[in-house]
């Protein structure tokens, strides 16, 4: 190449790398931390809407214990309890097996990202990804802000970015969720808050290991010499994940109040000017008050809403009768129970973000994985009735009742049957599909009001054909003045949820 030529080539590459920089420059100005601005930014985009299952997953030294729950490592420095008395006999005092010693032995020998993420894609989730990090200050990514974490300690790996590189594989969606809010000492100069406080992770009294001063071991323990200084290590934990990994939601668990509005403004700028950066739509979702509704979508732990809402929501509920992480002989939830407090969450125009619980080796036990598969298979079946659907005018009716959630809303392990119906309605409302949350009596002539009679909540458009998802079997019914009749086909009906696809003209 002559001279000329390569001078030519250089000047070109200078401009297109100035006009790139310019557009960096511009792009970042997109969105400044203020309500004002922040605002403007759609909290639930399309795609979101469209998703309806989502999975992430507890997994972390904590995980090596298995006992308990992921707040072992709060429990574990305690005077009393169980947890205490469970870490002095099997692994000795806290004075000298700490929750740092844990670490070592969280070697996720057998994590495979891409087993990992066929799983989760087989299971029928649109969007995927790791808690980055819990309560306890461990990061589940390579880290140069926070020492303590997955790349240079236990399994020396990069946890999230290599899940997130299978998951981008597939075309899914990613998620990463912060829990580390509380990681913070708040208690250090009050004598007595120790005993109860709940606003920091760790236990803190003055004699205790979770007190060190240790350059190092502080960060893991939140002890920074103002709550300032941690209040900025918080956020720029937050700001690399999303530099590094572009995720396309930012998940907050509860505690995020505790951190100032600025820096929480200042995080959601930071995430949305990337998201215009890289040209995606982005989310943030946060629990109870902790972000405002105008560019955050809200999360209900273990529950839900207990009627249809016109702003697209979110529900974490995990696989476990109750537990986060995985607990040596801790019960799964049903398939079933799954399934149709799932279809719940979907005609009142939420989202699901369903919790697995992998051993410390990196191995999603055998159990868990049965229940994935039989969702996954469920899903193939009627998907159409859930993907890219909509709410009707009315959740749906039955004998169900709204027990109390653990975290406010209703629970998620309402016991439903063939008894209680559910609606979504296709975006392009030629079809709506009503869900019997059960497998309903073959031959059974049943009365449903809520779509006939004067006072029905009709489709959107007349019927002109009912289908049963799965089947081509004839489906018989009737529809008059007074009310509608749908008799149940002679069929083998899906145990975990029969749904019937309504044609519309």
């Amino acid at each position: 190449m002559s001279s000329i030529k390569i001078s030519i080539v250089i000047i070109l590459i200078s401009l297109i790398g100035c006009k790139k920089n310019d557009e960096v420059e511009k792009v970042d100005k997109g969105y400044e931390p203020t309500f004002k601005s922040l605002k403007k930014h759609q909290a639930a985009p399309q795609w979101f809407q469209d998703a309806k299952l989502g999975i992430y997953f507890h997994w972390g030294p904590y995980s090596v214990p298995a006992y308990g729950s992921a707040w072992y490592p709060h429990n574990m420095y305690k005077d009393q309890g169980n947890v205490r008395k469970h870490h002095d006999k099997t692994y000795g005092s806290i004075f000298e097996f700490g929750y740092e010693d844990f670490i070592p032995m969280f070697k996720a020998e057998q994590f495979d990202s891409e087993d990992w993420a066929d799983l989760f894609q087989m299971a029928g989730a649109k969007f995927a990804g790791p808690v980055a990090q819990h309560h306890d200050g461990f990061a589940m990514w390579d880290s140069e802000v926070n020492p303590w974490n997955v790349a240079d300690m236990g399994p020396k790996r990069d946890v999230l970015g290599e899940l997130f590189k299978s998951l981008k594989q597939r075309n899914m969606k990613t998620i990463a969720t912060f829990h580390h809010a509380r990681n913070g000492q708040r208690n250090a100069n009050k004598p007595e808050a120790w005993k109860t406080a709940y606003d920091s992770h760790y236990v803190y009294h003055p004699d205790l290991p979770t007190a060190t001063t240790d350059p190092k071991l502080r960060k893991l323990f939140g002890n920074f010499e103002t709550i300032d200084e941690f209040n900025q290590y918080w956020l720029n934990q937050v700001n690399e994940v999303v530099d590094k990994y572009n995720p396309d939601i930012l998940w907050f668990d509860s505690w995020l109040n505790l951190i100032p509005e600025e820096k929480r403004m200042e995080m959601a700028a930071h995430h949305f000017n990337n998201g215009l950066i890289h040209n995606k739509e982005v989310i943030t979702a946060h629990k109870q008050d902790d972000l405002p509704l105008e560019y955050s979508v809200l999360d209900f732990e273990q529950g839900g809403r207990r009627d249809i809402h016109p702003m697209p929501w979110l529900t974490d509920i995990t696989l476990g009768e109750s537990k986060w992480m995985y607990v040596e002989g801790h019960k799964y939830k049903t398939a079933d129970l799954v399934i149709r407090n799932m279809i719940d969450v979907w005609s009142k125009n939420g989202i699901v973000l369903l919790n697995v619980s992998p051993r410390a080796d990196g191995v999603i036990n055998q159990e868990q994985r049965n229940v994935l598969k039989q969702i996954g298979n469920w899903l193939k079946v009627h998907g159409e009735a859930v993907y890219g659907t909509r709410t009707h005018t009315i959740f749906g009716y039955g004998p169900a009742k709204a027990v109390d959630g653990s975290h406010g809303g209703q629970s998620s392990k309402i016991k439903y049957t063939a008894d209680d119906v559910r609606f979504t309605i296709s975006k392009d409302k030629k079809a709506m599909y009503v869900f019997f949350l059960g497998k309903p009596e073959v031959g059974k002539k049943i009365q449903m009001r809520a779509i006939g009679g004067y006072h029905r909540n009709i489709p959107p458009s007349p019927i002109k054909n009912i289908k049963l998802l799965g089947s081509d079997v004839k489906v018989d019914w009737k529809l008059t003045s007074e009310s509608f009749y749908l008799t149940m086909p002679d069929v083998e009906m899906n145990k975990f949820a029969t749904v019937f696809k309504f044609e519309l003209e």
